[in-house]
């Protein structure tokens, strides 16, 4: 009897030491799955970090092209061309173009370095720009060297567009004499497109056409007459409306004394006799030699002021203007000399 109290006893603490066994065993099963869960936890945790660095890389991506320069497709007279806006290699092969970029800060890279306007030589002239040739005959060989990211041009240049565009996007910005003001506008809207410099061109069109207004109802209430003469090599050659020099009738309003002046590049060749029997009072004189070394050469106030244009009403009151040729000759269409151009004029008609 007692022998079986024991067996039973016994039995009962075996019992109770194998629960223990299991519970301790549970236990560390749980402490375990519970750790695994943390290692889990970071992973996902990581996880969500990587989706975040890619967000944040996709959002820095976004904002890189949202800054990056944007493409502008440029329509012009001799074609079109597609390019980066704020160009950093910049040639210029008119003058006009280079005085506007010169007067908004836009850098240039190259440009023909041979007759520059005098009041853009001391800035161009110097080793931080580089020769692209000439007006005519640019060098293609320089160029292609460089490596332009836009290259502007005007009649002077406009033969070798076709090879020109070969090496870089070709812009021709050449003024349109028989709509001055549309193309000028038009021109000036190109550039700042191209620059991102549209409120500074507009600022700047907006002080001109003040002015302008200002001189056309001047010279239209004097009802005076002007007559436009270029000289050259000894000789003259009449300019009326539509010409290159037709701005003084066309958009300033000066009535032109000869309204059957023939247009063309080198204007109407006329004499003394021409111009006496005119007999303009305004008389506007643009001496070509003056910026063009050229045999022959002779003043241009000695060509005009002989014995007959001294009896014109010009001569009498003191109304002939010798207009700068840098500007009326060399640089036409650009933002600064477009600007002494009214200035000259108005010199006169006021």
């Amino acid at each position: 009897m007692k022998k079986k109290a024991l067996l039973l006893m016994m039995s009962l603490v075996l019992m109770f030491v194998l629960a223990a066994c299991g519970s301790t065993s549970n236990s560390n099963n749980n402490v375990n799955s519970g750790a695994s869960t943390e290692s889990a936890a970071p992973a996902e945790g990581s996880a969500n970090a990587a989706a975040e660095t890619e967000g944040n890389a996709s959002t820095a991506a976004g904002t890189t092209e949202a800054t990056a320069p944007a493409e502008v497709t440029i329509k012009h007279q001799l074609g079109e061309a597609t390019l980066k806006t704020n160009p950093e290699k910049v040639v210029v092969f008119d003058f006009g173009t280079l005085d506007t970029l010169n007067k908004l800060g836009v850098n240039v890279t190259a440009l023909p370095k041979d007759s520059l306007p005098s009041y853009l030589k001391e800035t161009y002239t110097t080793d931080a720009y580089e020769n692209a040739g000439t007006l005519f005959e640019p060098d293609f060989e320089k160029l292609a060297s460089l490596k332009p990211d836009v290259i502007f041009i005007s009649g002077r240049a406009s033969e070798a567009y076709e090879e020109l565009s070969k090496i870089a996007p070709t812009i021709y910005t050449g003024v349109d004499t028989a709509k001055y003001m549309e193309s000028f506008k038009q021109n000036l809207s190109v550039i700042g497109q191209i620059f991102n410099k549209t409120a500074e061109v507009e600022a700047e069109l907006a002080a001109l056409e003040a002015s302008i207004q200002s001189v056309n109802a001047a010279a239209t209430a004097s009802g005076k007459k002007g007559l436009i003469v270029l000289t050259t090599g000894g000789k003259m050659s009449a300019f009326g409306k539509g010409s290159r020099f037709g701005f003084i009738h066309d958009v300033l309003g000066v009535p032109a004394s000869d309204e059957s002046i023939e247009v063309g590049t080198h204007g109407m060749s006329v004499t003394s006799e021409f111009i006496a029997e005119k007999n303009p009072d305004y008389l506007f004189v643009v001496d070509r030699d003056a910026v063009v070394e050229k045999e022959g050469a002779k003043a241009g106030k000695d060509v005009i002021e002989n014995a007959l244009v001294k009896n014109t009403n010009a001569f009498k009151n003191g109304k002939i203007a010798y207009l700068d040729p840098n500007y009326w000759y060399l640089s036409g269409g650009g933002l600064e000399s477009t600007a002494q151009m009214i200035q000259a004029v108005e010199a006169v008609v006021k």
